[in-house]
């Protein structure tokens, strides 16, 4: 696959120019490195996970730093997270030279510890995510974002297996003493199973034969690695009572489907998952917009006790708010607006002059992807015009 122009470099490039350094974080495989090299080819490069170059890094980590050319990119520096005090040395000396160093790492967690205790107001930090459809025709609901799957479609059931099996080995390691990975995989499928539910611990712990505690551990790991979304819920004071328990979905809809078994498109258009996985593959869509902004992600979504429920509400500067109902249906009805119509209208009442969009975000149409008033005040757009909105 040629080379796909990401859309963080708007929000990269700038940081690059203002900033000594800036810190790229992001899942395993998104494509952090070779966004880098490729957008700074003369930049000096060292992979922190070759076990030679660590051990002469650990050995002189002084007299390594000074033999480095910059501008110089430090990939996946998780593994020496020391590095941060030592480019902070050389950052402080020369504090108005800009560009300097480009630092990756795969496990967010930790690698923000080390920006905030070592690099705070020193460095940029922005994140990438997978290829968005905004990006590439290619990021699909079947297959997902990750640029490898994408590139040999062929080959994609084996090329997440592997990205399993090393995710498994690696990151889940160097996160968090997980003893029996077995079960942790396990737990990944049964989390797949649940993709787009309201969280319940309690229900993945009992199948499994681990605590709570565990599987809030085991969240954490997954929240940290960003390969899982945690949408929380919308609180506004609307005279209902809320749930109040997160949404939990695959970050990636290709290696959701993969866990649940879903290897063709036939397979997808049958599936019982349908419309969850859709429902989560529209929130991967928003937070990538988000993330490749340089913004912070703003996602919720709202249930109350009584069963009023809308997948997704997107605050807008000035106060307004996108509601947004997503249906894995090609055609839609006034119907299906019924929820957003009743908690646009309670909104409404509440925030003033604040305004209220009211979307219903569909598969597209054979006929094509024009926008239709389906209910008063509310548009229905196929998905790709939506995702071209954002």
């Amino acid at each position: 696959m040629r080379y796909v122009r990401r859309e963080l470099e708007k929000s990269l490039t700038p940081a690059v120019r203002n900033f000594p350094a800036v810190v790229l974080t992001g899942p395993r495989r998104a494509g952090k490195t070779y966004l880098l090299r490729r957008l700074f080819p003369e930049a000096s490069y060292f992979l922190l996970e070759d076990p030679d170059l660590v051990a002469r890094l650990r050995a002189d980590p002084q007299g390594f730093l000074d033999a480095v050319n910059t501008p110089a990119i430090l990939d996946e520096v998780q593994n020496v997270p020391e590095v941060f005090a030592l480019v902070r040395s050389r950052i402080d000396r020369q504090p108005r030279r800009v560009g300097q160093w480009l630092l990756t790492g795969s496990q967010e967690a930790p690698l923000m510890q080390g920006v905030t205790e070592s690099m705070a107001g020193r460095a940029a930090v922005l994140q990438l995510l997978p290829l968005s459809t905004r990006e590439t025709p290619k990021v699909s609901l079947l297959r997902g974002g990750y640029p490898e799957a994408l590139a040999r479609p062929g080959g994609a059931r084996l090329w997440f297996s592997s990205y399993l099996q090393t995710y498994l080995e690696r990151d889940v390691r160097a996160v968090t003493a997980v003893k029996d990975l077995a079960t942790f995989r396990r737990f990944l499928a049964l989390l797949a199973s649940r993709h787009g539910q309201v969280l319940n611990k309690t229900d993945l712990a009992a199948p499994l034969g681990v605590s709570v505690p565990t599987i809030a551990q085991w969240l954490s790991v997954l929240e940290t690695t960003a390969q899982i979304l945690i949408v929380p819920p919308f609180f506004e004071n609307l005279g209902k009572r809320l749930i109040k328990s997160p949404k939990v979905y695959l970050a990636d809809s290709g290696l959701a489907c993969h866990l649940l078994g879903i290897d063709t498109a036939a397979e997808l258009a049958k599936s019982p998952f349908l419309g969850t996985l859709f429902e989560g593959f529209i929130a991967s869509e928003i937070v990538k917009a988000q993330a490749n902004a340089g913004g912070r992600r703003e996602l919720y979504y709202f249930r109350d006790q009584q069963g009023l429920e809308v997948d997704f509400l997107m605050p807008r500067r000035g106060g307004s708010m996108v509601l947004v109902e997503c249906k894995a249906s090609r055609s839609v009805t006034p119907a299906m607006a019924a929820a957003l119509r009743q908690l646009g209208a309670a909104m409404k009442g509440k925030r003033g002059g604040a305004g209220v969009e009211m979307l219903l975000v569909h598969q597209s149409p054979d006929a094509g992807t024009s926008t239709q008033a389906v209910a008063p005040g509310v548009r229905a757009l196929a998905w790709q015009r939506f995702v071209a909105e954002l």
